[in-house]
């Protein structure tokens, strides 16, 4: 119980904006990479305009780690200009174990670690789960096709195992945390397998990002998520936050899931957070919404969690 000295009280507890409503590509054809400085402020005018003081860039926006030192020295210099700072960096869609860009993945995982560390962030989301397909991509809502399955193999488990513990001791050289993100058919697919996952990894400084809400929007049975919240409290670091309405027909079989802010969704966070709060969980969150205004119902959320944190 209370294992972390707590850092923050509920109006300085780091609450990031995602950036994942803006596209990494624009209708022009060109990559954010290559955007201006003066591009890249108009954009996060609107983080700013939303209340916001902390955002991750998120790497399906903008990848820090493969900007020039230049370049990123001036989008720091500009998100400093703006008020904002960056407690979290979050990798998206970037296996280390995907099955062409695996290696490449892993190489730009310490990249990433190495980038927050410059600019002082001091967490990292990694994930196992790999680009949407193309019936996804098609979908109204994307979790409602299957996407890419992490392989029953226990040699792929090991790999990924290895693969994530070598990034994780690279984080504890340099004082960053790992947040491993929750994931349907991932090594991270389910409560029982992330935590497996992160004990075999054995690291201190590599944990779990609870973002529960990947798995109950999922159109299939799941577990309760106050069953799923009560086995990976104990690992919880950074992490995603966003709910979704649930509604189930037994007699019928038929699952139905929406978007919806946190304190209208099927997860009740002020419980959730109380349990990883008691087992020492002082890390930032990540606000995150699909569907319509993401960025306006992810402030709404965050002006949520300052109510509920403790005083």
């Amino acid at each position: 119980m209370n294992a972390t000295p707590r850092r923050w009280n509920n109006e300085t507890w780091p609450i990031a904006a995602a950036m994942i409503q803006y596209p990494g590509i624009l209708r022009d054809g060109r990559s954010v990479q290559d955007q201006s400085v003066e591009e890249w402020q108009t954009t996060l005018a609107d983080v700013v305009d939303a209340g916001f003081t902390e955002l991750d860039p998120t790497d399906s926006w903008l990848r820090l780690a493969d900007l020039s030192p230049q370049r990123l020295d001036a989008f720091v210099a500009l998100v400093k200009k703006l008020g904002l700072s960056i407690p979290a960096i979050s990798t998206s869609r970037r296996s280390v174990i995907d099955p062409i860009r695996g290696d490449e993945y892993l190489a730009y995982g310490h990249r990433v670690i190495e980038t927050a560390k410059a600019i002082g962030a001091s967490a990292v989301s990694f994930g196992l789960f790999e680009p949407l397909t193309d019936a996804q991509q098609k979908a109204l809502w994307f979790w409602t096709e299957d996407g890419a399955k992490n392989p029953d193999d226990p040699a792929i488990w090991q790999k990924a195992v290895s693969r994530i513990r070598q990034l994780g001791r690279h984080g504890e050289e340099l004082g960053i945390e790992l947040s491993l993100e929750m994931y349907e058919d991932t090594y991270l697919g389910t409560a029982d397998s992330a935590v497996r996952f992160v004990e075999e990894v054995g690291l201190s400084n590599v944990g779990i990002n609870a973002d529960l809400g990947n798995l109950i929007r999922l159109h299939r049975p799941v577990e309760h998520w106050q069953q799923m919240m009560a086995k990976v409290a104990p690992h919880a670091k950074f992490w995603h936050v966003k709910n979704y309405s649930r509604m189930e027909d037994p007699a019928s079989g038929v699952i139905i899931t929406h978007p919806a802010s946190l304190e209208h969704g099927i997860i009740n966070y002020r419980a959730a957070i109380r349990m990883a709060l008691e087992h020492g969980f002082s890390s930032p969150f990540l606000c995150e919404h699909y569907g319509g205004d993401g960025l306006s119902v992810s402030a709404t959320n965050r002006d949520y969690l300052r109510r509920i944190l403790p005083r």
